[in-house]
């Protein structure tokens, strides 16, 4: 690959660990000296999220090589295709949000219910990509189809790893 993504993704996984060049230049201005130590908020969170996509863009175009008309084509499929994504994964942080606020006192109860929904996310992720993979191959060749979809799913990987590395393991 022309980069690497484990390389360009260490960015992420600083975006991730809250170390976010505009999130924490955010945070630094509005906090101040007094900023709570209960971690990123929300608008933080969403500020993360956007630096992400934007990585994974850069990282998309760095490594698919388009012509001018394929580009023309792609790009808008990609543009829907990430906004269905980002509506699956306001789900995977709501998840997240409620783990690390129950985490201390979940029950097994909470625990079905929470892993029975974060199953339900990786599918629903799966199941867009699935959705979209006949609509980028009539937009791009099968190579850089099945290029695009080896890229976009190493960086999702790679996200998810950061971000389960983030959450601590329920204690039984």
């Amino acid at each position: 690959m022309k980069r690497s993504l484990l390389a360009v993704l260490a960015l992420s996984g600083a975006v991730l660990l809250g170390r976010s060049s505009a999130a924490a230049q955010n945070r630094g201005t509005q906090a101040g000296a007094g900023q709570d130590s209960q971690g990123p908020s929300d608008q933080d969170i969403q500020l993360l999220r956007k630096d992400i996509r934007s990585q994974k863009k850069q990282i998309i175009a760095a490594n698919l090589p388009l012509t001018d008309a394929e580009a023309q084509r792609f790009w808008p499929v990609y543009d829907q295709y990430t906004a269905e994504l980002v509506q699956i994964n306001h789900g995977k942080y709501a998840l997240i949000k409620e783990y690390a606020q129950n985490y201390g006192s979940m029950t097994d109860a909470q625990a079905d219910d929470w892993t029975e929904r974060a199953l339900k996310q990786d599918a629903d992720v799966a199941a867009l990509r699935q959705k979209y993979w006949p609509t980028f191959r009539k937009v791009l060749p099968a190579k850089k189809t099945a290029l695009f979809e080896q890229v976009e799913h190493r960086t999702q990987v790679l996200i998810d790893l950061q971000l389960a590395a983030l959450l601590p393991l329920v204690e039984p």
